[in-house]
């Protein structure tokens, strides 16, 4: 038995003997080395680095996974789920028993404001809001019967991205670097390319919670910017090697006296990475060599400046798919209205953010095609719940948590696919249920992973993403 403020050591790091057996020998060999040898000394071995590429439990159909989180809500009903009846009732009260709403100031059935047409062989309907993804109908799983357990953007927004409800729980990024590894050592396995609004619930969305703290999100702020979040401010790399080796004497001395601390092991390794990405993230960020064709598939060229913002970010977020990224996230520019989260003013602001993103998101499809990377790319589309059928006011939509829609693509999924159905209202999901425990399964099932066997040990149980819910998707692969 141990005394409550005591733990026990059960082994010594790789870190605490190297330390223990050479002493301060080490940073006196750092001293001497120039620096390009220290940054060789930097990338961290692979029995050493917790992101090196880890054995799936089987083969994987998905290397790398693209989450494109529209924040807010996008409207079901006005995307990808047409409803006939709310046309034909329009302006008149809502047929069917409305559950408590966000705002409780609950209006008339509203019809759609868009056209639905269907595209490609598979005929799949998709609304006037989205022409260029329109015409990649052939390679979507359309889940119209998605749900959510919460209906305020916070809790919601956590459960999306962590599978609870509650703060502090490791992200699905945060999972699928712990399960799987990063297959670049220059760059972090879990990045969030930051389009300019930061979601409800704020950088939590994307933290490790218990895991270690080397596998959270990494933030890259729009345009160039990640750029100066990673310049040094000495004026010479001697002086940045110094304070570094520093760095490193006195985290030993502190290892020494605590034993392994997992925020100090993980502050160690993220500064080493930090050093490595001065040089990897600019030739990253840097698109002016991509061809002109391609800048304009994405849309560099349009007119709306956040389009022009959403088509950088998805070009990035290739090309850190090519440098072998575990995760990228790509959240929404701030389109002029409140996110998707139209409770005023739905018919400007809905088409405002699809303008922002249709063309980009396309683009980044046929891209993925073209380079050869479609084949093992994951490609996720997604709100944290949808909106009512009926208006909040005259001319916006609560939030619904009953029955949304989200859509995948890429490896492994069966394209042109319609999953699941919402009633003829678009309110609630009477076919197909489907939560958010789902979708992580699915994801992590594509990447190799059996979602009941990816653990991490902690308050007493083993814990994982999908708690103790999730099943596959099986319907939608192919």
């Amino acid at each position: 038995m141990f005394p409550c403020n005591h733990t026990a050591r059960a082994y010594l790091s790789r870190r605490e003997m190297l330390t223990r057996s050479a002493g301060g020998f080490g940073a006196l060999a750092l001293s001497s080395l120039f620096p390009e040898k220290v940054l060789g000394s930097l990338v961290p071995s692979a029995q050493s680095n917790p992101l090196s590429s880890k054995l799936t439990h089987y083969p994987p159909k998905v290397k790398n996974v693209i989450f494109l989180y529209m924040d807010g809500g996008p409207s079901q009903v006005d995307t990808f789920d047409p409803k006939p009846r709310l046309t034909q009732e329009h302006g008149k009260p809502f047929g069917l028993k409305m559950e408590p709403t966000q705002f409780n100031n609950n209006g008339s059935t509203l019809g759609s404001p868009w056209e639905f047409k269907q595209y490609g062989q598979s005929g799949i309907p998709v609304s006037s809001l989205f022409p260029c993804v329109a015409q990649c109908a052939d390679d979507l799983a359309v889940i119209r019967s998605m749900t959510s357990e919460f209906s305020e953007h916070t809790n919601a927004n956590y459960f999306l991205h962590t599978g609870s409800g509650l703060q502090g729980r490791p992200s699905m990024g945060a999972w699928m670097g712990y399960g799987l590894g990063s297959e670049n050592n220059d760059l972090p396995g879990f990045v969030v390319l930051n389009g300019g609004l930061i979601p409800p619930g704020g950088l939590d969305n994307f933290n490790s919670g218990f895991l270690p703290a080397t596998f959270q999100g990494s933030v890259f702020k729009s345009g160039t910017e990640p750029v100066s979040n990673i310049r040094p401010t000495e004026a010479q790399t001697a002086m940045q090697l110094r304070k570094l080796a520093l760095t490193r004497k006195l985290d030993r001395n502190l290892i020494q006296r605590q034993g392994t601390l997992d925020q100090l092991e993980s502050s160690i390794m993220n500064a080493e990475l930090a050093f490595r990405m001065q040089t990897a993230v600019p030739e990253l960020m840097d698109t002016s060599g991509e061809s002109e064709a391609v800048r304009k598939l994405y849309g560099f060229d349009a007119p709306m400046p956040q389009t022009r913002i959403f088509a950088q970010q998805c070009l990035q977020a290739r090309r850190l798919v090519e440098r072998g990224v575990r995760f990228i996230e790509l959240t929404c520019p701030n389109s002029g209205g409140d996110r998707w989260d139209q409770h005023g003013k739905l018919t400007e602001g809905h088409a405002n953010n699809a303008r922002a993103v249709d063309q980009p998101i396309a683009g980044l499809l046929k891209d993925l095609k073209a380079c050869g990377l479609w084949e093992s790319t994951l490609v996720v589309w997604a709100g944290e719940f949808g909106r009512t059928p009926f208006a909040q006011g005259k001319d916006g939509r609560d939030h619904n948590p009953f029955g949304f829609t989200i859509w995948i693509a890429g490896a492994g999924i069966k394209g042109g696919t319609i999953y699941g159905a919402t009633d003829e209202y678009g309110y609630k999901a009477v076919d197909k249920p489907l939560k958010i425990h789902d979708l992580h399964a699915t994801m992590l099932h594509l990447l190799g992973m059996d979602h009941t066997r990816l653990t991490f040990r902690y308050s007493g149980r083993d814990m994982r993403l999908t708690d103790v819910h999730g099943e596959v998707i099986h319907d939608i692969l192919s």
